[in-house]
Parts: C-alpha cells; structure tokens; sequence
C-alpha cells in the first residue's frame, strides 16, 4: 500500500478517523462535528442576512414610514414573513388598517406644498420610531445582539434618512415654488417600496442602495447645521 494513501478506521462512536503513514497528526472527520460547523455558518449568513435586511427596511422607513409597515405586517399576515414577538402584532387585520389608512393621509398630505413640511417636521419622530420597530422585529437577530441595541439602530438608521427629507423638502419648495414637491414625494414613495422590496428579498441589493441614502441624510444635515453657525 502506497504510503500516500490513508487508513480509514472507525472508533467507538461511529467517526471516521483517517490516518495517513509516516503523518505527524492524524486528521478526525466527524458527522457531529460537520453537522455543528455547518449550522454556525448558517447562524452567521442568516445573522449577515438579517442585518442587512433590517438596516434597508429602516432606511425604507425614512422615506416613508408606512409603506414598509404595510408589507411586512401584510407578509407576517399571510404567513410568508415571521416576525419576533411582540412585533407580530403589525400583522393583525386591524393594525395593517389602521397603518394604511394613516399612510393614505400621508400620501396625500405630502403632495400638498407647505402640508409635506409640516408632516415632516412634526412626523419626523414617526419615521425613525417605524425604523426601529423594523429593526428590532427581524428574528434573525433576535439572541445575537440586544433588543434596546436593534432599536437604536434602527432609529438611527431611518432618522438620518429622515433628516436628508427635512434639507431637501424646503430647498425644493423655495426652487420650484412648491410646484416640484409632488413629484420629488412621489420619488421618495417609490424609492421606499422598492427599497422595502428588496430588503425582504434581496438584502445585499438594499444595502448597497441603503448606504448612500443614510450618509447622504447625515451630510445634508450636517452642512445646514454648519450653516446655521455661521449665521
């Protein structure tokens, strides 16, 4: 027999252990421990996975507080999305009601000039509250990192998106005479739900749309703060 070629003996709990001549150590293969080594990489890509999904539904939030709200709770509903305790509450009939039609007045609030500032500057708070609740509802993250700690992310995380909303709005108001507000409203609805999207869908995607939507917010609110000093 080549010396090359290894041994392959079974012990007394059923392992492979192969052993090669002339080898310093010995290499064991066991079911059990493959079985362990694949469920934490599991552990990790879903960890990964639920990451970036939480951070692209709260910049979704950011934008518009209720689409993403609306599609989770409709998904938890049919059954499609299962969300941590006590966040599956969004999937309650009445609750998913309640949010749309807080959401259509919104919708239609935010077309109307000198309306959408005051739904910005007063609803602010609801956007990055709804970024949190996404955050934290996302299982996947439950037990790895600590609930107060998802929140915070969260509502960071659609707070900066939320403050970019609050620059651009009345520098668009001021340009246009209030005349681009529709439309630059409609953008935001529609950059919303496809972020929404494929945060549930496709994670990696929304992230790499979601990063430069929060730092943008972060910059645009920075440099009027600057300004403000300066004045």
């Amino acid at each position: 027999m080549s010396a090359n070629h290894p041994y392959r003996l079974r012990d007394g709990a059923g392992d492979t252990v192969r052993i090669t001549p002339f080898a310093k150590y010995s290499l064991k293969i066991s079911p059990r421990n493959v079985a362990a080594s694949t469920r934490v990489s599991l552990s990790k890509m879903e960890l990964f996975s639920g990451l970036l999904s939480s951070l692209g539904l709260s910049s979704a939030a950011g934008l518009n507080a209720y689409i993403p709200l609306v599609l989770v709770g409709l998904l938890q509903h049919f059954g499609l999305l299962h969300l941590q305790e006590p966040f599956t509450l969004l999937g309650n009939l009445w609750v998913l009601l309640i949010i749309t039609a807080v959401g259509a007045l919104d919708f239609v609030g935010d077309k109307i000039p000198g309306v959408d500032s005051a739904i910005h500057t007063f609803g602010g708070i609801l956007n990055a509250a709804a970024g949190a609740v996404l955050f934290a509802s996302n299982t996947h993250l439950i037990g790895h990192i600590d609930p107060n700690v998802l929140l915070l992310l969260g509502f960071i995380t659609a707070g900066s998106v939320q403050l970019g909303r609050t620059v651009i709005r009345p520098a668009a108001t001021l340009t246009t005479a209030g005349l681009g507000n529709p439309a630059l409203s409609l953008a935001e609805d529609s950059t919303s739900a496809t972020l929404s999207l494929l945060a549930i869908f496709m994670p990696i995607i929304a992230a790499l749309m979601m990063i430069p939507l929060v730092y943008g917010g972060y910059r645009l609110w920075k440099n009027r703060t600057a300004r403000a000093r300066r004045l």
